[in-house]
């Protein structure tokens, strides 16, 4: 294996990369005294992560949680957790030398992630099953699986950054923004992050692939995760439907503006606020798009692009990470590509409760159950579910 550490004198050619493992996971006691614990979901990430935990020099346990029935997805190339991908992690961990096992988790993810992504688009809302999955299986089970197995730190492959700060260990972006998960993570604990290290959040991704190819690990260059995990063709009404046929119940297509209906919808599980394709209204004097559901009435509610404007959004459940700074500009992601506004807080933020962000300008496609993450800077300060929202013309 060629991935050097930073104290070795020779660096021989492009795949030798010098790395600094001590400090990417911050070991309490010298490397050969811990045990560390590795989320190895069988993609690249998580895999290098184990290879510079295996370099370190600690003991390393790899740990993939099987998270759905993976029939349908065996021999598909980036996904996660499932078919072949516990078979890349199990080769990538008999490479390296370490201990690796495989849990299932399968029961527990299609109650507590794949049901409540069917009712949340039967109830006319956007979910995002990624963040419901680290709030759950990922972190919660792996950090309390890994505390049984006594390991000193649970490392992911995740693109964030866990920088130690005064009051504790605070979530900031990754270096690379292209990379950034942060807005995944923001439900994630303080205690967790005591726990929790990111080992890839201070590089980019073409360093990772090339610490991957120096390793020898067979899954160097294996495409990224895409999509959702136990969505393997993409088709989020299918499976929806497929759990809630109901949700594919045809229904009216209102303009939200005049009440006068346009034409029929095929299932409001079809449609989240923001879409304009699919729509198949023609003949309309200007381009229209969703700009609500009324899960009640089977009713999607249609507009010109003005009456997606938001000012306010009223978010539940939210989860502080520190102190939120009383002085400094705060910005919020309201989608996980969706580029961060300026926004003001307004009540508590944190331990599940209330609050709401106010938009400096009016901002578009602010859908009902995505999350909206909150920044100061590159610093996490929390955020929450949408859960409603306050049009411009309101």
């Amino acid at each position: 294996m060629n991935i050097a550490t930073a104290s070795d004198p020779a660096i021989a050619g492009p795949h030798d990369i010098a790395v600094d493992n001590e400090s990417l996971f911050d070991l309490p006691r010298p490397a050969a005294e811990c045990r560390i614990v590795v989320a190895m979901s069988g993609g690249v990430d998580s895999s290098v992560v184990a290879a510079l935990a295996a370099r370190s020099g600690a003991e390393v346990i790899g740990i993939t949680l099987q998270l759905y029935d993976y029939g349908a997805a065996t021999g598909r190339k980036g996904a996660c957790c499932a078919g072949d991908d516990i078979a890349d992690a199990r080769a990538v961990a008999d490479r390296l030398g370490i201990a690796h096992y495989v849990f299932d988790h399968e029961s527990a993810f299609r109650e507590d992630v794949v049901e409540q992504f069917a009712d949340e688009y039967l109830a006319g809302r956007t979910p995002v099953p990624c963040i419901r999955c680290n709030m759950g299986p990922k972190f919660t089970d792996l950090f309390r699986m890994a505390r049984e197995l006594g390991a000193d730190c649970l490392a992911t492959g995740h693109y964030v950054r866990r920088i130690e700060a005064e009051g504790g260990p605070h979530l900031h972006r990754a270096l690379d923004p292209a990379r950034d998960q942060s807005y995944f993570l923001y439900a994630t604990t303080r205690e967790q992050l005591e726990f929790i290290r990111f080992p890839l959040g201070g590089m980019p991704k073409t360093q990772v692939r090339e610490l991957a190819e120096g390793a020898g690990l067979r899954n160097a260059g294996k495409p990224d995760s895409q999509d959702i995990c136990f969505v393997p063709d993409g088709n989020y009404a299918g499976i929806v439907t497929k759990l809630r046929p109901e949700g594919g119940i045809p229904g009216a297509i209102v303009h939200a503006a005049s009440g006068k209906v346009l034409g029929e919808h095929k299932g409001i599980v079809h449609y989240t606020v923001g879409q304009r394709k699919g729509l198949d209204l023609g003949g309309q004097p200007e381009p229209l798009y969703v700009v609500a559901l009324n899960a009640e009435n089977r009713e999607v509610k249609v507009g010109p692009k003005r009456m997606l404007g938001v000012t306010q959004a009223i978010l539940k459940e939210t989860n502080r990470i520190g102190s939120v700074p009383r002085n400094e500009p705060l910005t919020a992601k309201v989608r996980s590509l969706a580029k961060p506004v300026a926004v003001t807080l307004e009540g508590k933020l944190g331990n599940g409760a209330t609050c709401a962000i106010r938009f400096a300008e009016p901002e578009r496609g602010v859908a009902p159950g995505q999350a909206a993450v909150i920044y100061a800077g590159d610093r996490v300060v929390g955020g929450g579910w949408i859960d409603t929202t306050t049009p411009v013309a309101a």
